[in-house]
């Protein structure tokens, strides 16, 4: 049974850092395309930034500027990489694994004026 455990979120200030991290059980994650969504209060799922298993990154053009996908696949984990947040950085985030279609439970993260 694949599991996705989302990691990293918290309580952080405007204009800090954040770098969460997605470790992928029961699957390899190589081989496969580990993607990063954001649900933000009372609004939709959004993509945010796929990488390939040949690590290719694509990202959301909104945010490209301020975020990074990586991934490890020696520890089975992808993360993203967030500077200079903002409370419209303020949601749920969740770790995707593109080809089975499988989510993680979210990590949340808030962002304090």
């Amino acid at each position: 049974q694949v599991q996705l455990v989302e990691s990293g979120g918290g309580l952080v200030q405007v204009g800090s850092s954040l770098k969460l991290s997605c470790a992928v059980s029961g699957s390899a994650a190589s081989g496969v395309s580990l993607a990063w969504y954001r649900q933000a209060p009372e609004k939709t799922r959004e993509w945010l930034a796929t990488i390939s298993a040949a690590r290719l990154p694509r990202y959301v053009q909104s945010v490209k500027s301020r975020i990074t996908i990586s991934r490890d696949d020696a520890k089975n984990t992808v993360y993203l990489q967030i500077n200079n947040l903002s409370p419209d950085d303020t949601g749920t985030y969740y770790c995707r694994r593109v080809q089975t279609g499988n989510w993680g439970q979210g990590t949340q993260v808030t962002v304090s004026s």
